[in-house]
């Protein structure tokens, strides 16, 4: 069972995945771009799933390709009031 079915399960339902951009992939090896492909198997599981990537580095082509897939925004590390902002305008009733 994966985490978005536990949750659901639990009453507890996900409603925003916050993923950042590099991160281990599926095998724990650390990856460039992993959390992207992370996106795209969220988002084909779960098509209607919120989602942001955060990131260190402030990449216009990596930005496109996270909307492209999916995600609602792309927030760099560093501006977490914007990712506050961002969040809060997502989940806003």
């Amino acid at each position: 069972m994966n985490v978005f079915e536990a949750a659901e399960k639990a009453g507890a339902p996900i409603d925003l995945a916050v993923l950042d951009l590099n991160m281990p992939d599926f095998q724990g090896i650390e990856k460039p771009g992993a959390g992207l492909e992370l996106l795209a198997k969220i988002k084909v599981g779960r098509p209607a799933m919120r989602a942001i990537v955060l990131t260190a580095y402030d990449e216009v082509n990596r930005a496109k390709e996270a909307i492209s897939i999916g995600a609602l925004d792309y927030c760099v590390k560093g501006r977490e009031q914007t990712l506050l902002e961002q969040i809060n305008q997502i989940l806003a009733p």
